[in-house]
C-alpha cells in the first residue's frame, strides 16, 4: 500500500511523504472521517511507517519491523479501541500507556499507540491522556481515530497533526465500478453502479467491497443490489410514508404493526423514515447535485414520487417530527408507543401543530 491509495486530499500526502523522507514524523496524529475500517487501516499503514527503517513512502516490507507488522505482532504498535464503534476508552488504559510510555522500542526508534475511537473517551481517560501529550518522550507517538471531532477535547486537538480522509465524487465510483465489472466479466446496470455508488458514501474501498458482495449475481441491477445489501425492506419504509402522505393512518400504523411482529426495531425504522425524507429534500433544494447529497438507500424513482407530493416546506416539517420521536425513542419505556405516535402525527402533522407545521401548510 501507498499513502495515495488512501482518499487524503494532496496537502496532506505531501506532508507525509515529507514526514517519511525526513523521519520528523509528529508525535500526536488525529485521523478522522471515512468509515471505521478505513481508519484503521490508515492507521495501521501509518504506524508501520513510522516504524519501519526504510525512508519511502511507503513500508519497505522487509526490515523486522515490517515484518512483524504483516503479521501483526509488531510490539512497538499497540491499538486500542478495538475495531468497534462505540467503544469506551477507560482510564485504566491512560494509565497503562503512561506506564509503558517510557519503555524503550523493540525494533525501532518509534513506538505507537493507537486508539482507534477517541470521542469515546470519558473525562478521566482525556485528562490520564493529557498529561502524557503535554510532555511525551521523543520515542512515542499517537495516532488517535475519530468520526466525531467535536467529542474530542480542545486541549487534545491542539497538539495533534489532523488528517482527513475526503468522499469522492459518486459519478467518480460508479464510472470506476463499471470499469471494474468490466475486466471482471460482470454485467453491472448503471443504475446498480450508481446505487452502489450513493450507498458507499464517498469510499471507494466500501463500493468495490459492496460491488463484491453483489458479484454473486449473473446480472447486477438494482434489485439484486437491494438484495445482497439486505435493502429491500426499505421499501415497505417508502410504502409507510406513501401511507402518511396520503393521511392513510388506518394502513400506515398496520404496516408498521406488520414491521414491527417482523422484528424491525422501532428506531432502526424512524432512522429510514428520516433517510428518505432528508434524501427527498437534497433532491428538492439541489436537484443537480442530489445524487451526491444522497446515501442511495432508496431509488431517484422513489424519491421523485415523494418530492411531487411534499413541498419543501413539509419535508422539512417531517424530517423535525421523526428527529423528535428518535430524540424521545432513547428514554421512551415503550419504543413501540412512540414510533407510533410519530406516525400518527406524519400522517396528520396539525395534530402537533407549531410554526413549523403552519409554515408548511402556507407553503402547500
Amino acid at each position: 500500500m501507498r499513502i495515495d491509495d488512501f482518499n487524503l486530499n494532496r496537502r496532506e500526502s505531501d506532508a507525509l511523504r515529507s514526514y517519511a523522507k525526513n523521519n520528523t514524523f509528529p508525535q500526536t496524529f488525529l485521523v478522522e472521517g471515512g468509515t471505521l475500517d478505513e481508519r484503521v487501516k490508515f492507521a495501521r499503514f501509518l504506524a508501520n511507517m513510522i516504524v519501519c527503517k526504510g525512508e519511502d513512502e511507503k513500508p519497505c516490507g522487509i526490515c523486522p519491523a515490517c515484518v512483524k507488522c504483516r503479521a501483526n505482532a509488531n510490539p512497538d504498535i499497540k491499538q486500542y479501541g478495538e475495531e468497534k464503534e462505540n467503544y469506551t476508552f477507560k482510564v485504566e488504559l491512560s494509565r497503562q500507556i503512561k506506564q509503558d510510555a517510557f519503555v524503550i522500542p523493540n525494533d525501532s526508534d518509534k513506538k505507537v499507540y493507537i486508539i482507534t475511537e477517541a470521542q469515546n473517551m470519558n473525562d478521566s481517560s482525556e485528562n490520564a491522556l493529557l498529561k502524557i501529550l503535554e510532555e511525551p518522550p521523543e520515542h512515542l507517538v499517537f495516532i488517535l481515530a475519530t468520526t466525531e471531532l467535536n467529542k474530542v477535547p480542545a486541549t487534545i486537538l491542539s497538539r495533534c497533526q489532523r488528517h482527513s480522509f475526503k468522499r469522492l465524487d459518486a459519478q467518480l465510483i460508479a464510472d470506476h465500478l463499471e470499469h471494474v465489472a468490466q475486466c471482471e466479466n460482470l454485467r453491472l446496470e448503471r443504475s446498480a453502479a450508481e446505487l452502489i455508488a450513493g450507498l458507499a458514501e464517498g469510499g471507494m474501498r466500501d463500493a468495490l467491497s459492496l460491488l463484491d458482495q453483489c458479484s454473486g449475481e449473473s446480472d447486477i441491477d438494482t434489485d439484486a443490489v437491494y438484495s445482497a445489501m439486505g435493502l429491500t425492506g426499505n421499501r415497505r419504509t417508502a410504502q409507510l410514508l406513501d401511507y402518511a402522505v396520503k393521511k392513510n393512518t388506518d394502513e400506515a400504523l398496520k404496516l408498521f404493526d406488520s414491521l414491527w411482529r417482523d422484528g424491525k426495531d422501532p428506531a432502526t425504522l424512524l432512522y429510514e423514515l428520516n433517510t428518505l425524507l432528508r434524501a427527498c429534500l437534497m433532491l428538492s433544494v439541489a436537484p443537480k447535485a442530489g445524487a451526491d447529497l444522497i446515501s442511495g438507500r432508496f431509488s431517484r424513482d422513489i424519491l421523485g414520487v415523494f418530492c411531487k407530493k411534499l413541498t419543501k416546506a413539509e419535508l422539512i416539517n417531517r424530517i423535525n417530527i421523526v428527529s423528535d420521536s428518535l430524540l424521545k425513542i432513547r428514554d421512551s419505556k415503550s419504543a413501540k408507543l412512540t414510533a407510533e405516535l410519530c406516525i400518527i402525527s406524519l400522517c396528520d402533522p396539525r395534530l402537533t401543530e407549531g410554526v413549523d407545521e403552519l409554515r408548511a401548510r402556507i407553503s402547500r
